[in-house]
């Protein structure tokens, strides 16, 4: 039996993804740890967190409450807090953008959902 390629075994960090993102999107994001409010644009999300494209990302294990509003079809701000999980600092060089890698923390089910729906609503 042939062994299957090395190129089909190894499975991409998309690939190991439980849930549906929307990808390339654009929203503007509103972080606040209750002295300073950061805006930054996301690039993905989904239920279980989101990536901000940023030059100057937040301190991994930090903690902020986050808003992000919800274009049509679902028109709703979603608030919630969230833990910066990585970050991603600029390098003339790099293939990747800056930014952060972001975990959604105590998000409820109902909310949660809502994402889902709209993700799946504007990936087409």
């Amino acid at each position: 039996m042939a062994e299957e390629p090395e190129t089909t075994k190894k499975k991409t960090q998309a690939d190991k993804r439980k849930n549906l993102r929307s990808p390339l999107l654009t929203l503007r994001v509103k972080l606040d740890d209750g002295g300073k409010v950061f805006f930054g644009y996301t690039k993905n999300i989904s239920r279980s967190g989101m990536f901000i494209s940023s030059i100057n990302p937040k301190p991994q294990g930090e903690v902020y409450q986050v808003e992000i509003p919800l274009p049509a079809p679902i028109n709703q701000t979603i608030q919630c807090a969230c833990e910066v999980v990585w970050t991603r600092h600029f390098e003339k060089k790099s293939l990747y953008e800056p930014g952060m890698g972001l975990k959604f923390c105590g998000l409820s089910e109902d909310v949660a959902a809502t994402i889902d729906r709209w993700v799946r609503e504007t990936s087409g």
